[in-house]
Order: C-alpha cells, then structure tokens, then sequence
C-alpha cells in the first residue's frame, strides 16, 4: 500500500486505546481480588469473565492472521471462560500479561511497514488484516468500557 503511513499511524492510536478509548491497563488497574469473580445485579459477566473474553479473542484475531490453517474456538461458548472465578490466584496477572503481549504483537504487526494491511488473507472471505485489527479495536474497546462500568457497579473505580 503506497503512502500507508496516516493510515497506521491512525491504527495504532485505535488498537492502543488512545483519545476515546480508555487504555487496557487503566481498566485493570488495581481491580481487588475479591470482585474479580462477582457478577453485579443484572450483569451477564464478572470481571474475570470479561477479561478472559478479550484475551481469548483478542489470541484468536492474532492467530488467525498468523497461521493460516488456525482453527478458531467453536462460538461463542469457545470465546468465553467456564466459570466466573479465576482458577487460582495467579490466573488474573497470566491472563492481562498475556493480553498485553498479544496487543503488543498485533500493534508490531500494524507498524511495520512491510505488512500489507489491504492483502486478502488465505483463510477466504476476503477479509485482511486491517479489516481484522479494526474489528478487534472495536471489540477492545467494548469489553474494555464494560470492565469498567464492572467496576463501578462493584463499588470499585474511582
């Protein structure tokens, strides 16, 4: 793509959470253990549940466009925890780091100027990686504004 830079650059500042979107790392600051797992009145999801929902979703977006034969997870239970809890109480870190090292492959991926952001990729449809890491911000920044409103229901953001 001749001349992409304006393009990136304004694809990185969507996939970072930047101006409207509130950064990742902002909406899991801090959030107290003892919340990670409730599920406010009237909610569908905890934080946890949330939290692995991008993270699972966010490791699909970044295969998918890795390996070509990759299979995704049967929707939408497949893209979901099974139990609103963390395992254990080194799950809630595992997941978020594993989160930020995703983002950070894809935000790579979106930057270096030898990715053809427009190339179909070979898994049909049409669909290219713009078309994937867009879909991904979006959904980011759902999920991300949802952790939050979590939060306030819980009693737990400022």
């Amino acid at each position: 793509m001749k001349n992409d830079h304006g393009l990136r650059e304004h694809l990185l500042y969507l996939l970072k959470g930047d101006g409207a979107h509130l950064e990742f790392d902002a909406a899991v600051k801090d959030i107290p253990a003892n919340i990670r797992a409730q599920r406010p009145s009237g909610a569908a999801h905890s934080p946890w549940e949330v939290l692995e929902h991008l993270r699972i979703t966010q490791r699909d977006v970044l295969d998918s466009i890795r390996n070509p034969n990759h299979a995704s997870p049967d929707f939408p239970a497949g893209y979901w925890p099974g139990a609103p809890a963390p395992p254990d109480s080194k799950a809630w870190s595992a997941s978020a780091d594993a989160f930020r090292a995703d983002l950070g492959a894809l935000v790579g991926m979106a930057a270096d100027g030898s990715t053809d952001l427009l190339a179909p990729l070979p898994q049909g449809d049409g669909q290219t990686i713009l078309r994937k890491l867009l879909m991904l911000a979006d959904h980011n920044s759902y999920h991300v504004g949802q952790l939050v409103l979590l939060r306030r229901l819980l009693g737990a953001w400022q």
